[in-house]
Order: C-alpha cells, then sequence, then structure tokens
C-alpha cells in the first residue's frame, strides 16, 4: 500500500458527506458525521465549512459525540457553540473527555459559566477539573492530565500486575507508572518496558528509575515543550513546590503547545491572532484588521514626515525620489533576517544574557558585509542609470549605514520588547520597518542634501 493511500481513503467520507450536502441528503450527511467520521476530521471539516454550512454539521451531529468534536475545534469556534450550550448540556457534552481537555475548553469561558459546568459535575471529576483550572491556561499545571496510575515503591511487581488488571481502561500515552511515597511525594518512575521484562517478585523500588525530569506546576508550557524536546520524553510527572505529585504531560499535549507557536509566530507577522477563525463573521474580522492597520498608518506617516523633511531636495533631483525606496527595502530585508534569527533563538533558548554581545557583534559585521557588497551593485546599477557618480556614491554610502543599523535593530528589539512584556514575534516586524525607513531615507536623502546641494 502506497503512503498516500491511507491519506486518500480517509478523504472519502468527506467527500461523500460533502456530495450528500450539496444533494440536500441530510439523513446520509448525519449518519456520515456520527458514524464514519472520526472527531478530528468532523472538527475540521466544520472550521473549513462557511457559518451556514457549519451550523447545519452542528445541528445534525449527535449530542454524545459533540464533546469529542468540540476539544479539536479552535477557540474561536468553541466558544461559538459553548455558549449556546446550558451548563447541564456541557457538562454531558464533556464527561468522556481527559481533565486537561475538558479544562482547556472551560478556560475560555466566563467565570459563571466555568462554575456552573464545575457544579453539574460529580466531585471527583469537579475536584480534578479544579486542581487544573487553578494554575495559568499556558503552564505546566494547566497542561497536565490528572488522570495517572501512582505506585509504592515498596510493593512488588506482581502486586503491581494485578492492582492494573483491576481498571478497565488505562490512561492514554502511559509508558510508565508514576511513584509515589505516602506522602504522594513523586520519587520516581516505573517504566513500563523494563516492568514487563522483570521478574514479578522484585520490588518496584529495585527497578525503578529515579534520575527522572519532574516539572515544575508552574513552568511555562513553552518551557515543558523544550524540555520534551531536549529528553525526548513521551510522558513527564508534574509536581508542585514541595515534590507533591498533581499530574502527568504526554507528547499529545505538548504538540498543541508547538503547533500552537508555530501559528503563533506566522499569524502575528500580520497583525492575527494564531485563533482567527478563517469564516469568521465581517464585521468581527474587519475589526480586528482594523487595529493593525492603524498602527501600520502611523508608521508609514513617520517614515513619510522624514521623506517631507527633504521636499526640496526630492524637486530638483528626481532620481532620489526613485532611489529612496531600494535603500529602505534592503534594510529592511536585512533587518527581518536578523529579527527572525533572533526571535527563535530566544524561543528555543540559544540567546540568553551570556551571548547576546557576541550574537549582535556577529550580526553588525555580517550587516556590513553584506552592505559593502550590495552598495558596489546598486552603485554600479545606479551609475549605468542615471550616469552620475555622486548620486551612485551617496546611495552606496546610504545601503552600508542602513544595513548595518537594521541587522543591530533586528538583533535587538526581541530582548528589549521581551524585557517590557510585548510579543517580539507581533510587535517587532512593525517598529523594525519604522526603524529601516527612517534610517534608510534619513541616510540617503540627508546625504544627498549634503553632497549635491
Amino acid at each position: 500500500m502506497s503512503p498516500n493511500s491511507g491519506s486518500h481513503q480517509a478523504q472519502q467520507p468527506i467527500k461523500h458527506l460533502r456530495q450528500a450536502l450539496e444533494s440536500g441528503a441530510l439523513s446520509q450527511v448525519q449518519r456520515i458525521l456520527n458514524q464514519t467520521l472520526k472527531p478530528v476530521d468532523v472538527a475540521h471539516l466544520i472550521e473549513s465549512s462557511t457559518p451556514s454550512v457549519r451550523e447545519l454539521l452542528w445541528e445534525l451531529l449527535d449530542a454524545e459525540n459533540s464533546g469529542e468534536v468540540l476539544q479539536y475545534l479552535s477557540e474561536e469556534v468553541q466558544a461559538s457553540f459553548l455558549t449556546r450550550m446550558s451548563a447541564e448540556e456541557m457538562a454531558n457534552a464533556l464527561s468522556d473527555l481527559d481533565t486537561d481537555d475538558v479544562a482547556d475548553l472551560l478556560q475560555h469561558l466566563p467565570d459563571q459559566v466555568i462554575q456552573e459546568v464545575l457544579t453539574s459535575m460529580d466531585s471527583q471529576d469537579r475536584e480534578r477539573i479544579e486542581s487544573i483550572l487553578a494554575y495559568p491556561e499556558d503552564s505546566a499545571g494547566g497542561l497536565m492530565n490528572t488522570d495517572t496510575i501512582t505506585v509504592r515503591p515498596d510493593i512488588s511487581l506482581d502486586v503491581v500486575f494485578r492492582f492494573l488488571r483491576r481498571h478497565q481502561k488505562l490512561p492514554d500515552m502511559m509508558d510508565n507508572l508514576l511513584v509515589v511515597n505516602r506522602r504522594d511525594e513523586f520519587v520516581g518512575i516505573l517504566p513500563m518496558n523494563r516492568m514487563l521484562a522483570s521478574d514479578p517478585n522484585v520490588t518496584v523500588r529495585e527497578i525503578m528509575v529515579t534520575e527522572v525530569v519532574a516539572i515544575n506546576a508552574e513552568l511555562p508550557e513553552t518551557e515543558v515543550a523544550k524540555l520534551f524536546e531536549r529528553h525526548d520524553l513521551v510522558s513527564a510527572p508534574v509536581v508542585n513546590e514541595h515534590g507533591k505529585l498533581l499530574g502527568r504531560i504526554t507528547i499529545d499535549d505538548v504538540v498543541d503547545v508547538i503547533r500552537e507557536e508555530a501559528d503563533h509566530s506566522i499569524m502575528s507577522r500580520a497583525g492575527l491572532d494564531e485563533e482567527e477563525d478563517t469564516f469568521a463573521p465581517i464585521f468581527r474580522s474587519a475589526r480586528r484588521r482594523a487595529v493593525w492597520l492603524g498602527i501600520n498608518l502611523v508608521t508609514a506617516f513617520i517614515a513619510a514626515g522624514v521623506m517631507g523633511l527633504f521636499e526640496a531636495t526630492l524637486q530638483q533631483q528626481v532620481a532620489l525620489a526613485i532611489l529612496s525606496p531600494v535603500v529602505a527595502s534592503m534594510g529592511g530585508i536585512a533587518g527581518s533576517q536578523t529579527l527572525t534569527l533572533a526571535i527563535r533563538g530566544i524561543a528555543i533558548g540559544h540567546i540568553g544574557k551570556g551571548n547576546v554581545p557576541w550574537f549582535l557583534n556577529r550580526e553588525f559585521f555580517v550587516g556590513l558585509l553584506n552592505g559593502l557588497l550590495w552598495a558596489l551593485v546598486i552603485a554600479g546599477v545606479t551609475l549605468v542609470w542615471f550616469k552620475d557618480l555622486t548620486i551612485a556614491g551617496v546611495i552606496a554610502a546610504a545601503i552600508v549605514i542602513n544595513l548595518s543599523i537594521a541587522v543591530i535593530a533586528g538583533g535587538t528589539l526581541p530582548l528589549v520588547l521581551k524585557r517590557f512584556g510585548i510579543d517580539p514575534a507581533l510587535a517587532g516586524g512593525v517598529i523594525l520597518t519604522t526603524i529601516t525607513d527612517v534610517v534608510g531615507f534619513f541616510a540617503f536623502l540627508g546625504l544627498a542634501t549634503l553632497m549635491l546641494f
């Protein structure tokens, strides 16, 4: 079977469902939604549908399947459906989900609604979910699942096996059991592969692993993802400041964090939220984008104001007006390269206080060398085009100045913005563009004014 055959087969039910929708065969649509498609595929289908079709699909979805589908929807689409459900309906829909998935869904609802849903649950589920909700959404505590299996170090493997057989279902992604003492303090893990290959008469203490990464519940989720990557983890225990076991984090949750970070990085460059709904209502989308367009307009007027300072110079030498965007554009590209590298370096922990000076020094010389190279190229083109050696020299000098400053700004901005609690991926590009435009125009037109007039 070819690698693509499975993907092709998975698309067939969706294709049939779309055909049924077009023909109006709603009973067939309902059957495919609830009996054929997996919840993740239903969620994808809902998100990729226009608002009217989305509403129809949700109405045709059986109540017992709604919770499974909800967990795969984006926050904005989730909220649009959850806000229409009663507390009892929500509790029923979420009853079969893992506690961490339930907590993720509830965290985006008003506090009053959360309390109503929690009240509708049984005491055990309520306590588990409240323990997760006590921590920020973007922390290890907010990411963890309280559904764990723990054992004591002094019991034999035979007892462990008998204990496991009493469970109708074991937690997903369970690659090891968590070992705790009588005070529920985490002391180690009992890997499943080691347990299965050992003598049933040995104790847990004899084969358990104590050199384990235990994650503090307050640790940011981005740091959790780095730990999983660095140590090739499938799951990891979560503890409080006193070492008491609270739950565990599994690789599927970490993959979600990584995906969200990637979406955030891409969408924030355009001033959009990573959970932006592709088919959101027109006015809601327009309102969100208007803010970012307004910010860009202000920065554009700042750059235009700098050019306005040299209005007389531009009127006398048309070539300067033609060439000005070249200087600004080259600086913008060079700065963006360094900005992207710096944001990535900070995100994965490569750039810190100890190596910032070296990084900035390296980027300055990279910008200087590229500035000299492309200054010669652009000066040559300018000389051939306008037959003016002075203008060629002016633009060459401006290119070197703007590229050198652009890379320093690109390397420094993420560090400064992060210190002030501003997302570098969101604000860095706009500020950098303003800097490179202003510096580029000022250097080029300022030098031209001095040299030509």
